[in-house]
Parts: C-alpha cells; sequence; structure tokens
C-alpha cells in the first residue's frame, strides 16, 4: 500500500523527513516542501521508499550521475548547492548545539578541489552468479556495478577498470573482495583484502595486472605483490613514501584547505604537539616555521613521517612517537612545553585525550575532526576544562555526501 507524504525537512543522514503524529518518517531523494508518494521499506517502521516525486521542489536539480539513487555513495545529488551548503553548516552547529554549545560557525568552505583522490570498490558474485565490482546500494550490501564516478578525481582515471582486472582475475577464489585505490605522485597505489587464501599462481596473475595497468603498487592486506615504483605523496616540502594502506584525506583541495587553517591557528606557536599526525599532512608543513613532536597510533603512518622529515631540508626539528592514543593518551606535563596542540582523530574522536587537553597549560589546541558528534563532545570537554572556543570552520571534501570536516580553535582562559 502507498502513502501520500509532505516532505519538511532533510535529516542528518541526507533523507527527507515528514513529520506525523506517530512520529518522524524518513523518505530517501526527498526535499523539502515536496509531496512524495512513498510506500513501507521492509523493516523498518520509521522508513519509507520513494516511488515518485508528485510536486517537486524548485530546489531539486538533475543529479550528475546515472547511479544516483541506486549507488549509496552520494546521498544529495539532486539538492541546489546553496541549500545543500546551508544544511551541512547546519550539521556542524547542531552538533555544537546538542552539548550546550552556542556559538558561530563559519561558511562553509568548499575542499572538493578536483575530486576524491581515494575509494574502496567492491566485487562480489550478484544473481546468477554475476560478477559485479562497484560501490554498495545505500543501507545494503548490494553491489551497484559502474563504469565511471564523477566525484573522483581525475588523477584516479584507470582505477575503476583496474577493480574490474583483479576482481576478474580473482573470481575464482568466490571470495568478496575490497579494493582501495589511491592516487599518488608515482601512480595509483592498490590494495586488495577479502579474496582468501592465494597461490603463487594467483600472485604472478596479480602481478601481471599491476604490471599492465601501471600501478604503482598493488598489494594484498598490506602485503606488497608487485611494485613498479614506491608511491609517494608530496606534502608541503617534503615527499613522503607511503604505506600500503596509508590514510590520506580524501581530496588534495580538503587536506590543503585543513593544513592551511591549522597552521594559521598555530601561527605563533614555536613548538605543537600533532595528535594523531598519520603521514604528517600538518606536522610537515607546521615544521617549516616550529618545532613538532607528531605522534600517532600508526607505526607505519609515523615512521613514514620521519623518514620524510629526515631527507628534507629547511625543516624544523619533528619528533615522532607511536603511541597508542586511546589507551595511553599524552599526560599533561608531556603537553604543558607545547604552545598549541593539534588533534585529529578517527571518526571516534579523541575523549582519552581530550579529558587530558582540558587539564593542560597549552595556550592554544586546534581540534581537526571528520565527526561534527564527537568533535562537539570533545569541545564540551575542552571548554569544561577552562578553554574558549574561538572559531569554528566546516569544511565539503566529500561532495554531495552527509560528512563534513570541522577545524575549531580553542585558547585558554585561565593562566596555570
Amino acid at each position: 500500500m502507498t502513502e501520500h507524504l509532505c516532505i519538511t525537512r532533510i535529516g542528518h543522514l541526507g533523507d527527507g523527513i515528514c513529520d506525523t503524529p506517530a512520529g518522524m518518517l524518513y523518505v530517501s531523494y526527498a526535499l523539502p516542501g515536496e509531496t512524495v508518494e512513498v510506500e513501507q521499506w521492509p523493516g523498518h517502521d520509521d522508513r519509507r521508499h520513494l516511488i515518485q516525486v508528485e510536486t517537486a521542489s524548485a530546489e531539486r536539480i538533475a543529479p550528475i550521475c546515472p547511479h544516483f539513487g541506486t549507488c549509496g555513495g552520494c546521498a544529495l545529488q539532486h539538492w541546489s548547492g546553496p541549500s545543500y551548503r546551508k544544511w551541512k553548516r547546519a550539521l556542524v552547529a547542531e552538533a555544537l548545539a546538542r552539548v550546550a554549545i552556542e556559538t558561530p560557525v563559519d561558511e562553509l568552505i568548499d575542499a572538493h578541489g578536483e575530486g576524491r583522490r581515494r575509494a574502496v570498490f567492491h566485487a562480489r558474485r550478484g544473481p546468477r552468479d554475476v560478477l559485479e565490482v562497484g560501490f554498495a546500494a545505500r543501507r545494503s550490501h548490494r553491489i551497484v556495478a559502474v563504469d565511471h564516478c564523477p566525484v573522483l578525481a581525475r588523477s584516479l582515471d584507470g582505477a575503476i577498470a583496474v577493480a574490474w582486472a583483479i576482481a576478474e582475475q580473482t573470481s575464482h577464489m568466490r571470495k568478496p573482495l575490497d579494493i582501495a585505490v589511491t592516487a599518488t605522485d608515482t601512480g595509483l597505489d592498490v590494495d586488495v583484502r577479502g579474496s582468501g587464501p592465494i597461490t603463487a599462481i594467483d600472485v604472478a596473475a596479480l602481478a601481471e595486472v599491476a604490471q599492465r595497468h601501471g600501478l604503482a603498487r598493488l598489494s594484498r592486506h598490506g602485503e606488497v605483490l608487485f611494485q613498479r615504483e614506491p608511491p609517494a605523496l608530496t606534502i608541503g616540502r617534503a615527499h613522503v613514501a607511503l604505506q600500503p594502506g596509508a590514510f590520506l584525506q580524501a581530496t588534495a583541495a580538503g587536506e590543503a584547505a585543513l593544513a592551511q587553517r591549522v597552521a594559521a591557528h598555530c601561527s605563533g606557536a614555536s613548538a605543537i604537539a600533532d595528535l594523531f599526525c598519520g603521514v604528517g599532512p600538518f606536522a610537515l608543513r607546521l615544521a617549516e616555521r616550529a618545532r613538532v613532536h607528531a605522534v600517532d597510533t600508526d607505526a607505519a603512518a609515523v615512521d613514514a613521517l620521519a623518514h620524510a622529515a629526515r631527507r628534507t631540508p629547511g625543516l624544523k626539528p619533528i619528533a615522532t612517537e607511536a603511541r597508542d592514543l586511546f589507551r595511553q593518551p599524552l599526560r599533561p606535563e608531556e603537553l604543558n612545553p607545547f604552545d598549541a596542540v593539534v588533534f585529529n582523530p578517527p571518526r571516534q574522536g579523541a575523549e582519552a585525550q581530550a579529558r587530558v587537553l582540558a587539564g593542560c597549560a597549552a595556550p592554544t589546541i586546534v581540534a581537526v575532526s571528520c565527526n561534527p558528534a564527537t568533535l562537539a563532545r570533545d569541545a564540551r570537554i575542552l571548554l569544561d576544562g577552562g578553554y574558549r572556543l574561538l572559531q569554528v570552520t566546516p569544511l565539503d571534501q566529500f561532495r554531495y555526501s552527509i560528512h563534513v570536516e570541522v577545524v575549531a580553535l580553542f585558547q585558554r582562559t585561565d593562566v596555570r
């Protein structure tokens, strides 16, 4: 049985929301002001499947990808730019308000640039044993096979063809695959996960695929199977050799925009701690004018950063440390010597480290986050510890998605 609903707003997961006496109903791909025909989403009392838009919003636009609506990679290609940007900025303000932080939020900065420089493709055997390579459908394990993705950077040209070739070569293993592709200065870096045990013949065949497609490197669960040239990335003045599966910001423009704001907030510091430093997108730039102590749980990333720092002339000293900041956060006596502390944790945030930071004497703290909710939680901890929130800047490097990056500047209000 179908229903007819009026959509009033967009939720934080990108769904249209209809308010009813029984509660909110969620409709993917519907926009505020629209009247839509829907049907029940099996197994979800509060979710509806969009059948058709009966009265379209003036803000509805044509999506840029023919797979939009089936592929789960993008949620909001159908919404005009100004309203989309206002909504994404509001995600940050609302997350802060939920923990009683009322503060101005800067306008959203577009950091999409040329597009995403990394992607994970999935390969599965679908109905009738047909191989499918692409992205997961929204709220489903079903694979939407793709031959093109308009949100990928030109540097990932050929990535989809590579993913198909690897999947075809390993299809006899009958195992689902995740194929992570990263664009680097020296070519595509590919790491395959999920294939199950492979033989020497399989390794040779995969190496032949890598050579034929001109990959910089092909690895499996981090184990190198083929390498034409070590994958590397330029960060500031430095050239960083990347370990298999290295984490990078989604877009080059996003990394540059985040680093520029971090550097501006730390402009007066001569000694900076960079926590959750990764391969050094902040540390290597900050070291152009300040001494840096860089710490991360990922020992391979820390090693890559240290090696790049040693080979780059003109940088201030960078001390590196591999340390689990979730279980062993830096203590106040370790943090107090620094003029500024930068922390950029994964999506779960840095609650343990934030609690220590709240009691330290560092004059400036810069928080970088890909999750407004955990940023808000950590910000509340810092404010309760005597810091003042001076600026909040949202950045959009995941265009059309529900994700937003945030840079927040804190300064201590008391003297210790």
